[in-house]
């Protein structure tokens, strides 16, 4: 009895979890979408379910932008020296 009610519970967490981060990125492209909800600590799993891609699309995407900053920092580096 105790883990049905558990697992409803954990059920209706996990659809106002969903709601909740539609409305974060409402209106975002996909890549910024991805961005901040990584940016919230969700999985890559629950976020391609949330922007209706693939969890190999938000790894990529998220690789991409880490390749993308680290590049950034190195160059406004030489800019300040």
């Amino acid at each position: 009895m105790e883990e049905q009610i558990l697992a409803r519970i954990d059920k209706k967490l996990d659809a106002m979890v969903r709601l909740l981060a539609a409305g974060t990125i409402e209106g975002k492209n996909k890549t910024d979408a991805i961005m901040k909800l990584d940016a919230l600590g969700l999985d890559p799993n629950l976020i391609a379910t949330i922007v209706d891609t693939t969890p190999g699309t938000v790894y990529a995407r998220l690789s991409e932008a880490k390749r993308n900053k680290v590049k950034g920092k190195k160059i406004t580096k030489k800019v300040e020296s």
